[in-house]
């Protein structure tokens, strides 16, 4: 039997996400009262550039994150729901055609997909030949298991990008544009003030005004999808998958051209 790929899969499910989200990114008014910043953290005072080093100091400097929402890239749709830390991550990614999960610990990285993940390959972003009944067998015994990515597989990177905490908020916290202050609002109850780039075409963010100023909400340039930071600095445990659980593919993992 033979596997198609892991990078067709990877290509054709997650390089136009990639793209759309970390590669070009671009990652709402409260009540009023004579004081708006009473009972704040003070930053609704600062310059919108001042407001944009508060948050990503504070995102620096938390040690766990929960990224989830709609990113659009590409004429699709993808729904992320990520617990990330420095040291791995865990969660999913919804695409209209496929559900798998990414799950890293260290330098290992495991993905779980349906079989219809494993058995479809594209070529030049078209789609093959229906595959044979050997592909699909093999797609079968792949099905909700966790694929060990070896590191020197170009799909090693590419996935990692949805797993490590700097490189990703790194790409999608960055406003395109000149900065500019927007109104107060309230996010899943916690009040926020709206910083923008270039009048909101590159971009808006939403910044706790309470406690800690982390990012909580980032609405992407041109109705790309919003995205809401949670649960800062809350620590998650990573388990290893058992070995029943675990497909370790090693040297046997088709190699591949092109990318």
């Amino acid at each position: 039997m033979t596997v198609p790929p892991l990078s067709d899969g990877v290509r054709r499910v997650l390089l136009p996400l990639l793209l759309g989200a970390v590669l070009a990114p671009g990652l709402t008014a409260c009540g009023g009262g004579e004081d708006p910043d009473k009972g704040t953290n003070g930053v609704g005072k600062l310059s919108a550039t001042e407001i944009e080093k508060k948050a990503k100091t504070a995102a620096d400097g938390a040690g766990a994150v929960r990224l989830s929402g709609v990113l659009v890239s590409g004429g699709e749709t993808y729904k992320l729901n990520m617990r990330l830390k420095g040291n791995g991550a865990i969660g999913s990614v919804v695409s209209r055609t496929t559900t798998f999960q990414l799950l890293r610990i260290e330098e290992q990285l495991f993905l779980k997909a349906d079989a219809d993940f494993w058995s479809h390959t594209e070529t030049d972003g078209k789609a093959t030949a229906p595959p044979s009944t050997s592909d699909s067998e093999a797609a079968g015994k792949l099905r909700d298991k966790y694929v060990k990515v070896p590191e020197d597989d170009p799909a090693y990177k590419q996935l990692t990008g949805f797993t490590d905490m700097n490189v990703l908020l790194s790409g999608i916290l960055s406003l395109h544009g000149k900065l500019n202050k927007g109104e107060r609002d309230r996010i899943g109850g916690v009040r926020t003030i709206k910083i923008s780039g270039s009048e909101g075409d590159g971009g808006t963010l939403d910044v706790a005004l309470e406690g800690t100023p982390y990012p909580v909400q980032l609405e992407r340039a041109g109705n790309a999808g919003t995205l809401t930071l949670a649960d800062w600095g809350k620590d998650f445990e990573l388990e290893a998958p058992t070995k029943g659980q675990t497909v370790d593919y090693g040297s046997r993992l088709p190699k591949t051209t092109g990318q």
